[in-house]
């Protein structure tokens, strides 16, 4: 097993279209990392927030991660139009490279068929040039789930932890008929399988270019 971070305080910037993205597709890993990396800092970035999943996300962040956080920044932009706000949200994300200079970035994936995932990764690749990108997966309608090279093997605690903490924090989504537990521990159970984790879950990542360093 090969550790992602050399250095004692890793720096990960966590990117999600709206707000329940970064917690669906990593946040059992983050929760591995913080546990491992005590000095951890995360930039926690949600692209498209109302009133209500403006709340939710914050209030997600900081119980997940709490003083690990080293911002939680929330944009405005339209749900479902993120194509035609192209120039806005590129200069959204392109500040926040300014403000902090991450490790690793975990972001969607570039097969995504949400059309706002999509747009989301596109950009991460333009403007994180020398970072190690890890695009994360969401199960849904469009049954556009990949085959992921990266695996993180999950304890059964941070597991759990990440079921409970979707169903508490995200109330708004609870609606949707993709939106059940089952969902997510069973995508957890299959990439276990992959990874032939000890606790028989994981979470799992796409990695299309990793650069060795000696």
């Amino acid at each position: 097993m090969i550790s992602l971070f050399a250095p004692s305080a890793p720096r990960v910037l966590c990117i999600g279209a709206h707000s329940d993205d970064i917690e669906i597709g990593c946040a059992a890993t983050l929760l591995q990392w913080r546990e491992r990396h005590p000095a951890l800092q995360v930039c926690w970035v949600v692209v498209s927030t109302d009133e209500l999943r403006a709340t939710e996300a914050k209030n997600s962040a900081h119980a997940l991660l709490g003083d690990a956080l080293s911002y939680v920044i929330l944009g405005n932009f339209k749900d479902g139009y993120f194509p035609a706000q192209f120039s806005e949200i590129k200069f959204f994300l392109t500040s926040i490279r300014e403000r902090f200079t991450p490790d690793i970035v975990l972001t969607h994936t570039l097969d995504d068929r949400h059309q706002d995932h999509r747009l989301i990764a596109e950009m991460t690749w333009q403007i994180w040039r020398d970072q190690l990108l890890l695009e994360y997966e969401i199960p849904k309608y469009e049954g556009d789930l990949g085959r992921p090279n990266i695996y993180v093997p999950l304890s059964r605690k941070n597991a759990d932890h990440k079921l409970q903490h979707l169903m508490f924090h995200f109330e708004s989504q609870r609606s949707k008929g993709w939106f059940r537990e089952a969902v997510f521990s069973g995508l957890m159970h299959m990439r276990g399988i992959e990874c032939r984790a000890e606790s028989g879950c994981a979470e799992a990542f796409l990695a299309r270019k990793v650069v060795l360093d000696g």
